[in-house]
């Protein structure tokens, strides 16, 4: 059993409203995140039995738990909408872990709410696995994200594109906070609602703000600098959110929301997969200056409590808009620097940065065999041979100049090369392969694929074939949302 506390049920009642998930007729247990279980404390057998399954699936509810839909709004590919809110999700309640850390539990495809605007509620089967898939690599990864502590088959078919299995998805994350939360109150202008949720976010994420000067300016802050290396981080991964609508992104500075999300295999800046983002708004090369812009968002909201005055509040939230950038370019270059074994990130390690970007773009290479590759072989030759590269224009005078800044093989290079160059990550058709096996019954990929995942930085023959790059026919040039 689990004992659920409720602090964000206890916040005024306009911030959410009470609803049970919908029961599904024959739930059955897909895969339960067990490391994350006991992390979180709880009793594996009780999640494995029947009464465990029945929350896990919504049927049945412990009595701690104060179920609630939580409000929201935000601009979705840069287009306001004023409310939003858990369409398809379910808030139970919050729990400690064994650290005292707090997190939500949330159960996501678990029926219709009144914020759904006119949807079923319910996510696929297809949908689920691959937030399971994905949030659990960035996790292993090292990246803050929510994490999935369990996948549940409805047993019911949903209808998209094509009439699909259900699923339901438990996920955890520090709090389902996000800048759209603030967004939904700045659009009514309620000021105390605004004041509410600040002291709120302040007193579960950031305690030390309370203290500050000006508390309100503070948490901005905050929020901006954990977003910086956030992005930071899983851009060195070659990440792609897809969706990074102010909705989408969250005070703790966890990452949130995989639909149509991809990590990149060939390279390139302006890489965009999201089946919706027509105009490449959420490109790999993009990702900073929006996460600019949905802070500026934040910070308009926060401007009434940072200050009275508008344009000291506005020169206090362009100052930390300000910190931000410095924030990101110094995560993002001393990132790529460890990542290609330079011993610094000054001017002329920030223009070899530039310029390895360049040569990969040109030379369409894997991203994440060449920082592999890289890390295995200091010579030229070899390097080409493992990429599969067929031409060497512009590597040999690349290898010259990464010899020279790098200063030679070291034990030390290499190690810190290891840690920040995964060798596994989710590639786009093993994900794909893996859900369409799952589509038809076979979960034995999935378990194999998020198993082998656990562990990306680790060598395993055993894994090989994971690391490979696709074919060109099992190239994914387009991922999709969820909903």
């Amino acid at each position: 059993m689990i004992s659920f506390d409720n602090t964000y049920a206890q916040l005024p009642e306009r911030f959410f409203v009470r609803q049970r998930p919908a029961p599904v007729k024959s739930p059955s247990l897909v895969r339960l995140n067990a490391p994350l279980a006991i992390e979180l404390g709880l009793d594996l057998e009780w999640l494995r039995s029947s009464a465990g399954l029945a929350m896990l699936a919504g049927n049945e509810l412990p009595e701690s738990a104060v179920p609630i839909a939580q409000a929201y709004a935000g601009h979705q590919f840069g287009g306001w909408v004023p409310q939003l809110g858990d369409g398809r999700a379910i808030l139970l309640g919050e729990l400690n872990d064994r650290q005292d850390q707090r997190w939500d539990v949330q159960l996501k495809g678990s029926g219709r709410t009144p914020f759904s605007r006119g949807g079923d509620g319910r996510a696929t089967l297809s949908a689920v696995l691959r937030e399971f898939l994905v949030s659990e690599a960035m996790a292993a990864l090292g990246v803050p994200t929510t994490r999935a502590l369990a996948v549940v088959s409805t047993g019911e078919r949903v209808p998209r594109q094509q009439v699909q299995p259900g699923g339901i998805l438990t996920r955890i994350a520090a709090s389902h906070i996000r800048v759209g939360t603030f967004q939904y109150f700045f659009g009514q202008g309620d000021l105390d609602g605004i004041r509410a949720l600040a002291n709120y976010a302040i007193e579960r994420h950031y305690p030390e703000a309370a203290n500050a000067k000006n508390s309100y300016l503070a948490l901005l802050e905050q929020v901006a600098l954990a977003q910086a290396a956030l992005i930071a981080q899983s851009m060195q991964l070659g990440f792609i959110h897809g969706v990074m609508n102010t909705d989408n992104m969250t005070l703790s500075g966890e990452t949130i929301d995989f639909g149509p999300c991809a990590f990149m295999d060939a390279f390139h800046s302006d890489k965009v997969f999201s089946s919706i983002d027509h105009n490449g708004r959420y490109a790999w090369g993009n990702q900073p200056n929006v996460g600019y812009w949905n802070l500026e968002r934040l910070g308009e909201a926060l401007a009434p409590l940072i200050s009275e005055k508008p344009a000291a509040a506005k020169a206090h939230i362009d100052a930390v808009l300000e910190r931000y950038l410095s924030a990101f370019k110094h995560a993002h270059f001393n990132g790529f620097a460890a990542k290609l074994g330079l011993r610094a990130a000054g001017v002329e390690e920030q223009r070899f940065i530039g310029a390895t970007l360049q040569l990969l773009a040109q030379q369409q290479l894997d991203f994440t065999l060449f920082f592999r590759h890289l890390t295995r072989t200091a010579k030229c030759r070899d390097l080409l041979a493992g990429l599969g590269a067929t031409s060497i224009t512009g590597l040999e005078e690349w290898m010259a100049d990464w010899e020279q800044l790098s200063g030679g093989v070291s034990d030390e290079r290499t190690r810190v090369m290891g840690e920040h160059n995964p060798i596994l990550i989710p590639r786009n058709h093993q994900v794909e392969a893996a859900l369409t096996a799952a589509e038809h019954g076979d979960f034995a990929p999935f378990h194999r694929f998020t198993e082998a995942l656990a562990e990306p930085y680790r060598e395993s023959p055993a894994l090989a074939k994971y690391e490979m790059a696709p074919e060109p026919h099992e190239v994914v040039v387009a991922t999709f949302c969820g909903t």
